[in-house]
C-alpha cells in the first residue's frame, strides 16, 4: 500500500477571539495556509502539486463548506473539490488522517488540516433563540459545558489548583522560550498583519490570584485555554521525506468525562504499531483545560513536566482554534521532528480530546 507522507506543515498565527485576526473569516485564515503549503511543495522544477482535493476541519463556522471556498480562493482551481469535517476538537487531526488514507488508497496528493474563525462564526439560533452550541449527546447522556467537564474531571481524579496552575504556568514558559529562540518563525504564514501568536506572557506570576470559574472548585481562566482564530494544514503525498503517518485511532468515551478521550486513542495507536510511550520522542496533545491535559498524562502515566510532550508550549499557551488544534498539533510535530532535523525513524504522536466523549491520534515516522 501507498504511503502517505506529510511533507511539507505550516499555520498562522493563533489570535485570540476579536484581536489580531478578527477581521479575517474562516475560509480566508484556511487560504493562507493551503496557499502556502502548495508553495512548499514545488518540485525541483518549481512544479505546484497537483492536488487532488482539500480536506479541513471546522466546528463553528458559517458552513457552505469552507474547504472548497479555502482551495478556490488559494488558487487551486475549480477542478479541486473540498470537504469540510466536523469532530469538534479533534476535526484539523481528523482531516488529515481522512486525507492520509485517501492518499493511501490511490496515491495522490492532498491538502488537510482546520481552520477556526471564533470572532466571524455566526449566532446560531433554533425557533429562533440563540444557543451557543449544539448537543454533543442526546437526551438520557451527560452533556456538560466544557468549562464544567474540566471542573468535573479535576475534581474526579483529585486534580488540585496547585498542580493545574504549575501545568500552564510551565506551557506559557515553554512557548515564551520556543517564540524567543524562533521555533515557531518557519512554521508561521503571517495574515492580515499578525506574524506572532498572541501568547500572553508573564503570567506565572498571576495564575495564584486568578478566581475559579465555579465556587469552591480549582478551574481558572489561567488553567483554561483561550478562545481563538487561526488555521493549519498540511500537504500529504505518497512519498518524500517528512512525517509518515504511520497509526491513527479515533474512539468514544463517557460523554460526561469528555477531556479524557485522548488517552484510550494514544493507547490505541500504540497498540496498532506494537509500542510503548517510551518509543514515541514528541508528543502534541491538545490543552484545552490543564486539569483534562494532566487527567490524560496521568492515563498514559506520562510525568507532568515531561519535555516530550508540548515542548515548545500548548494550546494553554498558544490558544485553540477549535477546528485547526488538532492540525496545529501535527505542524508543531513537524516542526520539532523534521525541521528540527532528527533522525529517521523518530516518532511523533498528535492527539486530541473531543466533546461529547471522542478522541483521536495519529503515530507519524520521520523519513528522511
Amino acid at each position: 500500500m501507498t504511503d502517505a507522507v506529510i511533507v511539507a506543515a505550516r499555520r498562522t498565527p493563533i489570535a485570540t477571539r476579536g484581536r489580531a485576526l478578527a477581521s479575517v473569516d474562516v475560509s480566508s485564515l484556511a487560504a493562507a495556509v493551503v496557499s502556502q503549503v502548495r508553495a512548499d511543495g514545488r518540485d525541483v522544477d518549481g512544479v505546484l502539486p497537483d492536488v487532488a482535493d482539500v480536506v479541513l476541519g471546522n466546528v463553528m463556522g458559517p458552513g457552505g463548506n469552507p474547504a472548497r471556498i479555502a482551495a478556490l480562493a488559494a488558487g487551486l482551481g475549480v477542478s479541486v473539490p473540498g470537504v469540510t469535517v466536523d469532530r469538534q476538537c479533534g476535526s484539523g487531526l481528523a482531516a488529515i488522517i481522512d486525507a492520509a488514507v485517501a492518499v493511501r488508497a490511490d496515491g495522490r496528493i492532498r491538502i488537510a488540516g482546520g481552520a477556526e474563525s471564533a470572532s466571524t462564526a455566526p449566532v446560531r439560533s433554533a425557533g429562533g433563540v440563540p444557543y451557543a452550541r449544539a448537543p454533543f449527546a442526546p437526551a438520557g447522556f451527560a452533556d456538560p459545558d466544557m468549562v464544567a467537564a474540566a471542573e468535573d474531571l479535576a475534581r474526579h481524579d483529585r486534580i488540585d489548583r496547585e498542580r493545574q496552575d504549575a501545568h500552564a504556568a510551565r506551557s506559557h514558559t515553554r512557548a515564551q522560550a520556543a517564540r524567543a529562540a524562533g521555533r515557531f518563525a518557519e512554521e508561521i504564514v503571517p495574515v492580515a498583519g499578525a506574524a506572532e501568536d498572541e501568547a500572553p506572557g508573564g503570567i506565572g506570576r498571576i495564575l495564584s490570584r486568578l478566581p475559579p470559574q465555579f465556587p469552591e472548585g480549582s478551574v481558572t481562566a489561567g488553567t483554561s485555554t483561550r478562545v481563538s482564530d487561526g488555521a493549519a494544514v498540511v500537504l500529504l503525498a505518497p512519498h518524500g521525506p517528512g512525517l509518515v503517518v504511520r497509526a491513527h485511532a479515533v474512539v468514544g468515551c463517557d460523554p460526561a468525562l469528555p477531556g479524557i478521550g485522548a488517552a484510550p486513542a494514544v493507547q490505541a495507536v500504540l497498540n496498532q504499531a506494537g509500542i510503548g510511550e517510551n518509543d514515541v520522542a514528541a508528543f502534541e496533545i491538545v490543552e484545552a483545560f490543564a486539569a483534562q491535559s494532566l487527567a490524560v498524562l496521568d492515563r498514559l502515566g506520562i510525568d507532568d513536566d515531561d519535555p516530550r510532550v508540548c515542548a515548545d508550549g500548548g494550546a494553554l499557551a498558544i490558544g485553540h482554534p477549535w477546528g485547526a488544534s488538532g492540525a496545529v498539533a501535527i505542524v508543531r510535530l513537524f516542526s520539532r521532528m523534521v525541521r528540527a532535523g532528527v533522525p529517521a525513524g523518530t516518532l511523533g504522536i498528535a492527539a486530541a480530546s473531543v466533546g461529547g466523549g471522542m478522541g483521536v491520534a495519529a503515530l507519524v515516522e520521520v523519513v528522511r
